[in-house]
């Protein structure tokens, strides 16, 4: 759970905005908040990881910093949504900085050993199956325990996230990103990185997030090429599967690079201190494996195409091995939140 100090802070300032209320047409937490008269751990992780850290609600508070009350929502939920990510870990020992920066040192490592040695030579393609498919089954888990752990803390049962009409309206609101496009002033944007309000954020996230499930759609197309239909790769610029890998590498490039900018511009005021760095290692793991993937296919007919699949693969086995222990993970909490909210909201109805 949030260390005592956190859970008294935000029991605190969330009261505080109960009796205003100035806020609560800005977006999803607010409602959320007028629905409890006190605020617990697991409230509090909802509460969150169901913030989308837009920044409105600072800009428009009458009792912000330097005022007495000094309540500051996105800098709270920002420090008690990193500490979330902990929190629900599994295992919890992987849940540190140090640990994350050791697997992308040690599988950037092997690939250099790999490449200077020659075994991409030698490595079969059941070898790397066998290898990826693991990872593959590893982070699955661990998300789902996480998964778990989050829905258990929020107070529902598990047979509850599988509503229809919530999850139908929670996967809306994921795939539009709802809650980026604007709160008081419907449609232009959030106030992120600065006050004034801006669809940029929302745009990068949405060239990112569609950009990870055109490369995982170009992956699943691939196997069914292999596995089901024999085809062996590699396969032609205008196959099917290259199109889909090509055009979500661009995209997670072009996002990725966007969110690293905003980062550096954003008003740190409205920040979990500590987190920068976790965040923006994630983006440019991300941000290198879809670009090392691009060189790969520009240079597969050259000489050069062993030492590029083995970095390629090396960044690729570090971003996976690290999805559940960084940034990626508010996908699988935030979901659930927006999960959550939607029940609160049919069953206020």
């Amino acid at each position: 759970m949030p260390p005592v100090d956190l859970i008294r802070e935000g029991d605190r300032i969330l009261r505080i905005c109960n009796s205003c209320r100035y806020c609560e047409g800005y977006c999803a937490v607010f409602p959320a908040i007028e629905r409890r008269q006190s605020f617990g751990p697991g409230d509090l992780n909802y509460l969150a990881n169901l913030c989308h850290n837009c920044g409105e609600c600072y800009y428009a508070c009458q009792y912000a910093p330097p005022h007495e009350f000094a309540v500051n929502v996105p800098k709270l939920l920002a420090e008690i949504r990193a500490q979330s990510y902990r929190q629900y870990a599994w295992p919890h020992a992987f849940a540190n900085g140090a640990f994350v920066w050791i697997v992308i040192a040690a599988c950037l490592a092997l690939a250099m050993l790999f490449a200077f040695a020659g075994f991409y030579r030698v490595i079969s393609h059941a070898v790397m199956v066998r290898l990826f498919g693991s990872v593959s089954i590893f982070v699955i888990v661990a998300f789902a325990v996480g998964f778990v752990r989050f829905w258990r803390d929020s107070g529902e049962r598990l047979s509850e996230f599988f509503h229809p009409s919530a999850l139908t309206k929670a996967l809306g609101d994921i795939l539009t990103l709802h809650y980026l496009d604007g709160g008081g002033d419907e449609g232009r944007g959030c106030s992120y990185p600065a006050e004034p309000q801006s669809q940029s954020r929302r745009w990068f996230h949405h060239s990112t997030f569609y950009g990870f499930g055109l490369c995982f759609a170009s992956t699943a197309t691939a196997a069914f090429y292999h596995y089901a239909l024999g085809w062996k790769a590699p396969y032609g610029y205008f196959s099917l599967p290259v199109v889909l890998g090509t055009a979500g590498g661009i995209a997670i490039v072009a996002g990725t690079l966007g969110l690293l900018w905003l980062k550096r511009t954003r008003n740190p005021e409205t920040q979990a201190s500590g987190q920068n760095g976790m965040d923006a290692a994630f983006l440019a793991l991300l941000f290198l494996t879809s670009a090392s993937g691009l060189s790969l296919l520009a240079w597969r007919e050259t000489a050069a195409m062993g030492a590029l699949l083995i970095g390629h693969l090396g960044l690729v086995l570090a971003l996976f091995l690290t999805l559940p222990y960084g940034k990626f993970v508010h996908a699988i909490y935030r979901s659930a939140a927006l999960v959550k909210h939607a029940l609160e909201q049919s069953r206020d109805a």
